[in-house]
């Protein structure tokens, strides 16, 4: 399985040379090609890309507003997320239930919900192909059945919205917003997944300097023994 970060920027003004494009990942398992989120950078450009498929995890402008012209490939998403976005002219649409599995070419996902949005309800998604699992949740502030979630998995891809400072606000009695990569790392502690990188960055790490905050996520990850990095854009991983 190999993992290519099309993008890394999350819905924020800012960008730089690593991190220029709206979160999205392309997975790859021999000929098959699933890119999962399709952001309002990707409108009229991800054609080139070439996808087999297109997998949502919620209809937050930087995550399905590429897709405001429509496509010919097929797209899976949420019920909650074809609400927001059925007027979009894609003919090829999957309804994504939670918690039930469904292969793209031998690449597997599951869809666990997790507390993101209240107007835009998220879900990240266990991904299984060969023997190789991971995890990928790029806005989170929890995930529902989070062991069952994370068990086993080789590699977590999560927030990087805020380093160690939280972003997660309430509303009534639900929350919103983004947890810190540190609670994250914590996750992967907890589960014992050896390796956690991060997309999805705001502007902590998009105006900040990386060659400070690169390190001082690193040093979080060591201190939980987990290999933690920030993710950029064009940055590939591959999962023997």
């Amino acid at each position: 399985m190999k993992l290519t970060f099309l993008g890394t920027r999350g819905y924020i003004e800012a960008a730089n040379r690593r991190h220029r494009r709206h979160s999205a990942l392309l997975v790859t398992y021999y000929d098959t090609d699933v890119m999962i989120d399709c952001g309002a950078d990707w409108k009229g450009e991800f054609q080139e890309i070439g996808p087999d498929a297109i997998v949502l995890t919620h209809a937050h402008p930087d995550h399905a507003f590429g897709l405001q012209d429509g496509t010919d490939c097929p797209v899976y998403a949420t019920a909650a997320t074809w609400s927001s976005i059925e007027d979009y002219p894609i003919d090829n649409c999957t309804e994504v239930k939670p918690r039930v599995r469904f292969e793209i070419g031998g690449v597997n996902f599951e869809a666990f919900p997790v507390m993101h949005s209240l107007r835009a309800p998220a879900v990240g998604y266990r991904i299984e192909a060969g023997r190789k699992t991971i995890f990928y949740v790029p806005d989170v502030v929890d995930v529902h059945d989070r062991e069952a979630a994370l068990a086993g998995c080789e590699l977590f891809i999560g927030d990087g919205a805020t380093l160690t400072k939280s972003l997660v606000r309430r509303h009534d009695d639900k929350l919103f917003g983004h947890t810190t990569v540190r609670a994250q790392i914590g996750w992967c502690q907890e589960a014992g997944i050896p390796r956690a990188l991060f997309t999805h960055c705001g502007s902590e790490i998009v105006e900040g300097d990386e060659r400070t905050l690169g390190p001082k996520v690193e040093e979080m990850g060591r201190e939980r023994g987990v290999d933690a990095a920030i993710a950029h854009d064009g940055m590939s991983v591959v999962l023997r």
